[in-house]
């Protein structure tokens, strides 16, 4: 008698396990790494009181989106003329980890990007009075080699890292932007840029080194 007051979404839920090529309840379970009595309740519409790590899992063994899992599975949407929720405790937590996950991301790719400056650094210090020297001087074997270095030059500027200004340039000094190699200077004073530095919108990452005219 009890079991007629829930909804049976057994079948619905085999149909998306044969989309998957999943053959058994057993099968999902150890897939998904959730419990088979964790499937029974998906099974009678109850995935609005499961927690959401439980539903992410089966939603990722399954390949659908959780949204659609929650509407497909859940007993508040059996009447026609009802909504799929779109505001259960559920999807409240399932949004609030997916800021979470996307904040997550942008720390890591920050993280990795720093990482990346670090290793990069003697390279984007060097690599522009180098360049320099070989195109001013084409005997050089060296100047072939300045198109290979196209992809970390749109790799850096994907990044938004931009050159503080330019090899051979004479401009004022700036002790914010400019690091003296040699010599004394105030600011204002005109200094020759010898090695280029580099900065991340307003983030200094290098200063250019600069001597004294």
């Amino acid at each position: 008698m009890n079991q007629s007051f829930h909804p049976n979404y057994t079948e619905m839920l085999q149909q998306l396990m044969q989309q998957v090529g999943v053959s058994s309840l057993k099968q999902l379970s150890h897939t998904a790494g959730v419990s088979e009595r964790q499937l029974k309740n998906l099974r009678q519409g109850q995935i609005s009181q499961m927690r959401v790590e439980t539903v992410l899992k089966l939603a990722q063994a399954l390949q659908v989106p959780v949204t659609q899992l929650l509407s497909m599975f859940s007993s508040d949407s059996i009447s026609v003329s009802l909504p799929a929720p779109e505001n259960t405790p559920i999807e409240q937590e399932y949004r609030q980890l997916q800021q979470q996950l996307e904040q997550q991301r942008e720390t890591l790719m920050q993280e990795f990007q720093q990482a990346s400056l670090q290793v990069l650094e003697s390279w984007m210090v060097q690599w522009p009075t180098a360049a320099r020297a070989a195109r001013e001087n084409e005997q050089l074997p060296a100047v072939k080699l300045l198109p290979l270095i196209k992809p970390v030059e749109q790799l850096l500027q994907q990044w938004g890292i931009e050159a503080i200004a330019s090899v051979g340039e004479e401009l004022p000094y700036d002790p914010q932007w400019h690091q003296l190699m040699s010599g004394t200077a105030q600011p204002g004073n005109k200094v020759r840029v010898r090695y280029i530095g580099y900065r991340q919108g307003d983030k200094l990452l290098y200063r250019a080194k600069v001597s004294p005219l």
